[in-house]
């Protein structure tokens, strides 16, 4: 067996990224704190990037560094005193890509299959302080699956600290396809985009959901009780930032937490943790209905079984509680 590479991702000046010669003194000046690579975590602005560093422990090892923002537009919670637990599970999100492409060198360009997410959040540690959150991440690979020399599927489990305090525990497992192979899988669907939402729209109210903005909420009522429609905003800036030809995972995720929110009671109680699987695209073109129920014998204060399904087949599945 080769031995693992040691290699840290350390800034990267837009110079460097040109191609072009570094500006003078560039060596001398200290390392600052930055983002890694947005094309490296699939995200379009900057602003969406928590991850800052990272470095090789062994084989399939990692210690990260990352940046919650103190205000952020979206993964804040709806009295804005606390970082939104599904920020984290975006972070999760994103070190699953990051490791891929930086340390295991599959391709820009290929694409990601989220099959499996799950996450604990901690909320004790997820309060906003005075400044941004600094974060220590641990991410171990696990069960890697390899066609010839490439990576084509893998495991994650991860924790996330903050001041040496747990904010999230969880992991996910993905599956990495070339382009060329997701096009041919994806057909006709492939250039689809997001549609217009649903009118007439029952709209929820943003703090039965646990959001503090009607433009986050991403499901709307239906004449069932504890049925919902998946109608999120195709404009918003951060769940579609940017383009794709079906309704990302995290939109999937975000509608489980919501439905799961408004479940819990009047007061809109959220989870804090969530296990799910997703087993299907959710397409453009035909409504996906989220149903949430209590599991049996569970009360209000247990766990709640989700469920996505579009054209009577399932979508994802998700546990909360």
């Amino acid at each position: 067996m080769t031995a693992p590479r040691s290699r840290t991702t350390a800034p990267v000046t837009a110079a460097q990224e040109a191609g072009t010669a570094a500006v003078p003194g560039w060596e001398a000046m200290p390392r600052l704190t930055t983002t890694v690579p947005r094309e490296y975590v699939h995200r379009a602005s900057h602003a969406e990037v928590f991850l800052t560093s990272c470095r090789r422990l062994d084989e399939d090892r990692f210690a990260l560094t990352g940046e919650w923002p103190r205000v952020h537009p979206f993964f804040t919670s709806a009295d804005g005193g606390s970082h939104a637990a599904l920020q984290a599970a975006e972070t999760v999100r994103q070190t699953g890509l990051f490791l891929a492409h930086a340390e295991f060198d599959v391709p820009l360009g290929h694409h990601f299959l989220l099959s499996e997410l799950y996450l604990t959040t901690f909320a004790e540690n997820m309060v906003i302080g005075r400044g941004p959150s600094d974060l220590s991440l641990t991410a171990a690979c696990t069960d890697m699956v390899r066609r010839g020399k490439r990576l084509s599927e893998f495991g994650m489990d991860i924790t996330i600290e903050r001041d040496g305090r747990p904010c999230a525990v969880g992991g996910g497992r993905f599956a990495c396809i070339s382009d060329g192979t997701y096009r041919r899988l994806r057909g006709a669907a492939g250039s689809a985009g997001p549609r217009s939402r649903a009118l007439p729209r029952r709209t929820l109210a943003p703090g039965a959901v646990g959001k503090a903005s009607p433009a986050d909420v991403v499901i709307a009522a239906t004449d069932r009780p504890g049925r919902w429609v998946l109608d999120p905003d195709p404009r918003h800036a951060i769940l579609f930032e940017h383009a794709g030809d079906h309704y990302p995972g995290m939109v999937l995720l975000e509608a489980a937490w919501q439905a799961a929110t408004a479940l819990g009671g009047p007061r809109g109680t959220a989870p804090s943790s969530v296990h799910a699987e997703f087993q299907r695209y959710a397409e453009f073109a035909s409504p996906v209905w989220i149903t949430a129920t209590h599991t049996e014998g569970a009360g209000n204060g247990g766990s709640i079984w989700i469920t996505g399904t579009q054209q009577d087949h399932t979508v994802f599945t998700a546990t909360a509680g």
